[in-house]
């Protein structure tokens, strides 16, 4: 599927089915990857979804994957950038779903434009959302040995032992084949949003609507030490976690992903904390 967002083209995935969301159950998911990714990194999550009765919107970012134009240059312009998406799908509300960096956008968004989203889910989130100096400055020099540090970080070792997936497949190869295909430069810019955005509690504080924290119980790169924050911040928030994964969960644990979004999908309103 592509849509022409802001003058540009972005291109989107609908989880192998025909984007329909008179037939869904619920708004709506847009689903937001994370730094130096693009909409594949959802590519399991996505058909899960899609075949659970779901109307899934899986976009790449400005300047990611096939989608034309530059990456944009802080959490606020890719914040404000999403609604621009929803009005080229003719989307009035949408359930908002972020992975790491993609968490940053969502809660920006559903704080500066509440209207849009009907439900928060962020997955490996922190805010803020640090990222080392010596990553900073190693994205723009030698940004494959960064990409090669962040997927090591990013699974747990016995996935990466295992191959997790099977059916031939590599899952550490997977996740980091993705990220290798990033246009030049686009990982610099990702880690330079998420180190800078500086108002995750604020936002957090301006969100209304239900909010899952989903939460690798192994993620290195955004532990769950940094969580109490932010959780005491939102105001209808639910907490989940996922034993045995590290922070790219969608890959290692997808079907663990699927349920606890449809779970959290099912829930009253205000079954909350």
């Amino acid at each position: 599927m592509e849509l022409t967002v802001a003058g540009h083209r972005c291109r989107l995935g609908t989880g192998g089915r025909p984007f329909d969301p008179a037939n869904s159950r619920w708004p709506p998911l847009l689903l937001i990857h994370g730094a130096a990714n693009d909409r594949d990194a959802w590519l399991q999550v996505a058909g899960a979804l899609a075949t659970a009765g779901c109307a899934v919107l899986v976009p790449d970012l400005p300047g990611h994957g096939l989608s034309s134009g530059p990456p944009l240059r802080s959490i606020e312009a890719l914040a404000d950038w999403l609604p621009r998406l929803l009005d080229a799908a003719a989307v009035e509300q949408a359930i908002l779903v972020g992975h790491s960096m993609g968490s940053l956008i969502a809660l920006e968004c559903a704080a500066r434009h509440p209207q849009r989203v009907h439900r928060l889910a962020l997955l490996g989130t922190s805010a803020p959302m640090p990222v080392a100096e010596a990553l900073l400055s190693r994205a723009v020099a030698h940004p494959d040995r960064v990409l090669r540090m962040m997927n090591e970080y990013s699974l747990t070792q016995q996935f990466q032992l295992t191959g997790g997936t099977g059916h031939g497949i590599w899952g550490p190869g997977v996740t980091l084949a993705i990220m290798r295909r990033s246009p030049p430069g686009t990982l610099a810019i990702d880690l330079a949003n998420c180190n800078h955005y500086a108002r995750g509690l604020e936002a957090a504080a301006e969100v209304a609507c239900p909010t899952l924290l989903l939460v690798a119980r192994r993620d290195r790169m955004t532990p769950r030490r940094n969580l109490p924050a932010l959780q005491s911040a939102l105001r209808q928030v639910l907490r989940a976690e996922i034993p045995d994964c590290g922070h790219a969960m969608m890959n290692e644990q997808p079907q663990a992903v699927v349920e606890q979004l449809l779970s959290f999908l099912a829930r009253p309103a205000d079954a909350s904390r």
